[in-house]
């Protein structure tokens, strides 16, 4: 009778009412009559600006005819929307790789040596912008910034010192490197070759992304054709000669910190990975034996479901693409490995300790989107490169995710939920409306030439910006909670100012004792290489051990391939 009464009531359950009814039920008679809404003006918005609902229920999955063995399936099964392992981190936990570099090789292979000892498994280079723009230390236009933002590496030699006493065969190495990354890899190999160690045994990540770079962080050398070619150089390379290494790391994160939606990061990620796919297999490459060394690299942002939809959807929209629209037939070529990183545009300067809290949730987002790499952002990154304290709180962060929490022993605890599922399809949406704008335009180097990517980008920033200046999004300690009396008492890291002079002297002594025969000879055979339109690689890596100098080599490939130039849109 008591059950009977609660039906009539229409509490407790729907009795033979469809899941859209009973919703209806519930607007007009509970959450109407009784709904109380705050008195701010803050947006019910994800950080991407994008409306959500109030709540998803089961009427969502009873509308939409959603299918779970097309939508999620099982873990390691397609569309591996639930994990591309089987048995995920039950099977063994994402690889903890914190970004390190600063000052001189010297004194980065002393923070590398620390991580390991403090249970990091992987490393993960950040070079200094020097190196990034394919300059020598000694370069006029590298001064006052030789490692500053990260290490600085010019020559093999620099190599040899960065991984002095790491047993590089053992442990995975990621280099965050673009321009010249065909170089610094090339230095990386001869590093090792050096070491006894064959360059079929390295294993690590190249992240190699040049087009995101046209698209957001403007750390280009040469124009967009021969830079794309320069990375199918580095894929058809590791196809042949190396196995164990991802030669590309497709990388949204910078889309993202360059002020993109979740869509758009997700959207021109993906394109960019798909045109490395169609130029590889043009160059005659079946797509079996290079998409399974594929990886990529996303942001995780502060808002914790639309990123778990983010990288739930990303693993969809890829496999079905890999498998109906570039024909792979291997299992391995349908997965869409990632690595994570949590948002460095999230934190603030001020109240510097409340970045540890968001960068907690960002790798929890991460982890529950079932990331298999994962870097956590330290608390003082918005003042300096991380002090060792800082690096360690933030890796001991990935710790008691991994090994206290729990949320590591179930796979895709979220899979199902309402809301999740719904954020999920909604992205998948969207990214697939971008993807197929772009198309439409004529891929990617198109977009780029006339500034689609810039203007969608800078849109999406300036909306944010706009709500962050009405106060309807709130940023703790920055527009709301703030401390009018706040004096930041942490630490810094702060690199010696001789450090350059340094790195200068050790260019010059290279230079005065390297056999410049070799140099000559290895060179001539590079600028041929370039001329005829062949693989650099295997004469990036005979300079390398001849001791051509970066600088010394990108000059000489920007006669031949020219150097870009950008044009403003705004």
């Amino acid at each position: 009778m008591a059950n009977d009464k609660l039906k009539s009531n229409g509490h407790g359950t729907n009795g033979n009412k469809s899941n859209t009814e009973d919703r209806k039920r519930w607007e007009e008679e509970t959450y109407k009559p009784k709904a109380r809404y705050r008195k701010d003006n803050v947006l019910f918005t994800t950080v991407s600006s994008a409306e959500v609902p109030h709540i998803v229920g089961p009427e969502y999955f009873e509308q939409t005819g959603w299918n779970y063995k097309e939508k999620l399936g099982w873990p390691g099964e397609y569309p591996y929307v639930r994990g591309v392992h089987p048995t995920m981190y039950r099977g063994k936990l994402w690889t903890m790789r914190q970004f390190a570099g600063f000052g001189t090789p010297e004194e980065t292979n002393e923070r590398y040596k620390y991580l390991l000892r403090n249970g990091q498994t992987g490393l993960s280079v950040a070079f200094d912008l020097p190196t990034l723009m394919g300059r020598d230390s000694d370069d006029p236009i590298s001064e006052g910034e030789v490692g500053m933002c990260g290490v600085s590496v010019s020559s093999r030699e620099d190599m040899d010192t960065l991984f002095d006493g790491i047993p590089m065969d053992e442990v995975t190495t990621s280099m965050t490197i673009n321009g010249p990354a065909a170089i610094i890899w090339a230095f990386f190999i001869a590093t090792a070759e050096r070491k006894g160690i064959s360059r079929d045994k390295l294993g690590g990540t190249l992240q190699n992304d040049i087009l995101k770079e046209f698209i957001a962080q403007k750390e280009f050398i040469f124009p967009p054709e021969p830079s794309v070619k320069l990375v199918v150089d580095t894929i058809e390379y590791a196809t042949k000669e190396m196995p164990l290494w991802n030669s590309v790391s497709i990388s949204g994160y910078h889309i993202r910190e360059a002020g993109s939606t979740a869509a758009q990061e997700l959207a021109f990620t993906l394109m960019d990975g798909f045109t490395y796919t169609e130029e590889t297999m043009k160059r005659g490459l079946p797509v079996d034996t290079f998409a399974p060394r594929l990886s990529h690299f996303f942001n995780s942002h502060i808002d914790f479901f639309e990123e778990i939809g983010k990288f739930r959807a990303a693993k969809r929209i890829y496999s079905r693409r890999m498998r109906e629209r570039y024909g792979a037939e291997m299992e391995r070529s349908w997965l869409l490995r990632f690595h994570t990183q949590t948002a460095g545009c999230s934190l603030t300067a001020q109240q510097p300790e409340n970045n540890i809290v968001r960068t907690a949730l960002e790798a929890l987002a991460g982890v529950l989107g079932g990331t298999q790499s994962l870097h956590t952002n330290s608390m003082d990154e918005t003042l300096s490169l991380p002090t060792e304290k800082a690096v360690t709180i933030a890796l001991r962060t990935q710790q008691i995710i991994g090994y206290e929490s729990g949320v590591a022993n179930v796979m895709d605890p979220l899979g199902g939920s309402y809301y999740v599922e719904w954020m999920t399809d909604k992205l998948e949406k969207e990214a697939e409306d971008y993807i197929r704008q772009i198309e439409d335009m004529g891929g990617v180097v198109a977009g780029i030439e006339n500034g689609y990517f810039q203007k969608e980008i800078a849109r999406a920033a300036y909306r944010h910006q706009k709500e962050l200046d009405a106060n309807e999004r709130i940023i703790v300690g920055v527009n709301k909670f703030v401390d009018p009396d706040e004096k930041i008492a942490i630490d810094t890291l702060k690199i010696n100012p001789e450090t350059e002079q340094r790195q200068r002297q050790k260019l010059k002594d290279l230079r005065s004792r390297r056999d410049s025969a070799k140099v000559e000879s290895t060179m001539k055979a590079l600028q041929t290489a370039c001329e005829n339109d062949e693989n650099v690689m295997p004469y990036l890596v005979d300079c390398a051990h001849a001791d051509v100098t970066l600088g010394e080599m990108v000059n000489l490939m920007e006669k031949v391939y020219g150097t870009y130039v950008e044009t403003s849109y705004f």
